[in-house]
């Protein structure tokens, strides 16, 4: 038997695992749509299996109705007929390659699913485009040029609702699947073999930098304000002043932008029954950084002059602070007692 041509253990068991990893997708959410609203502060989200849809899909489709877009059914779609079915396939394709044990039906697969899933993006991207696009001329809230395609993958403002698109649980289990059918493919190619033979620590480097990225992506915390560009989730004016702006996220992740810390603190009392999970406010000296409002230092005077009045800004280190008390003849405060 020619062994040149067979793979080893390692990627056998890559490739059961690649495939357990794909055949998830049979029960999970692939993909989810969230969206936020002052009304919805908890949101609303649209999940997509293979087979069918779940979440609020009958508020959202009443919602859609005012402004003209299609209601959503899974009967609707020829996806949900046929998709359960080219997964199991992928699935057991796979599984097919790995007890086979011959490279080029490894490299076949692979790129296979690499198409395959270049179509389903392309395929998902069209079916937002014409669910966003082709609204009711008869929809009682009608916005001349206005369109409704939720993002592929990210944030867009719809009127007032907040859409964040992006993988479920199965769709992260998807991507891990074809993350191992590359890898398979490079320990075959030995490309992971050469690397280590020349600079055995450029492998390491990018696993360790590739933890640290999902990691980062996983996390929940506060991201970039647009300035000029963010609505305050409070009092909706747009963020002018990043040295004062806020940040919230709620035990489910959803973030909330504010342009003042009174903002964040009425946003909170408006909606008690939310859990919020954490607070942050831009560091007053650099203003791209948030810093938790449990580890951040807190100065207040009416000569900060914040937008809304709240007069608090954030320091991240004691130093700039007390620069900026002496400056402003400000005071100290503590948060534990401000969110009171």
């Amino acid at each position: 038997m020619n062994t040149e041509n067979r793979i080893s253990k390692l990627s056998i068991a890559l490739l059961v695992l690649a495939a357990i990893c794909l055949a998830t997708n049979l029960v999970l959410p692939i993909w989810k749509i969230d969206l936020y609203a002052p009304q919805y502060p908890e949101g609303l989200v649209l999940l997509i299996y293979a087979d069918k849809l779940g979440g609020n899909v009958e508020i959202i489709n009443g919602l859609n109705h005012y402004i003209g877009m299609q209601t959503l059914h899974a009967e609707n779609f020829i996806e949900f007929t046929i998709l359960e079915y080219i997964l199991g396939f992928f699935s057991l394709s796979i599984l097919v390659a790995a007890f086979a044990g011959r490279k080029k039906l490894v490299y076949a697969v692979f790129i296979a699913f690499t198409l395959f899933s270049v179509l389903s993006m392309v395929d998902f991207y069209r079916w937002n485009y014409n669910y966003g696009h082709h609204l009711d001329p008869n929809a009682a809230i009608k916005v001349p040029g206005m369109s409704y395609q939720p993002p592929l993958i990210g944030y867009k403002q719809l009127l007032n609702f907040g859409a964040y698109s992006m993988p479920d649980t199965g769709g992260m289990l998807f991507i891990a699947c074809g993350v191992l059918l590359l890898i398979v493919v490079l320990i075959e190619r030995k490309v992971f073999a050469r690397w280590l033979s020349k600079k055995p620590v450029v492998p390491a480097a990018m696993l360790v930098m590739a933890i640290g990225t999902f990691a980062s992506c996983a996390a929940s915390g506060p991201r970039p304000v647009k300035i000029n560009e963010d609505a305050c989730a409070y009092c909706k004016m747009t963020v002018t002043d990043p040295a004062f702006a806020a940040q919230l996220t709620t035990a489910k992740g959803r973030q909330y932008i504010f342009d003042d810390v009174a903002c964040m603190m009425g946003f909170k009392k408006e909606n008690a029954s939310v859990e919020h999970a954490h607070y942050y406010i831009a560091d007053f000296c650099s203003p791209s950084d948030f810093v938790d409002m449990d580890h951040a230092i807190l100065l207040q005077s009416d000569s900060l002059r914040s937008p809304m009045g709240g007069n608090v800004a954030g320091f991240a280190l004691q130093d700039s602070a007390m620069v900026y008390k002496a400056k402003y003849g400000a005071t100290e405060i503590k948060w534990a007692e401000y969110i009171r």
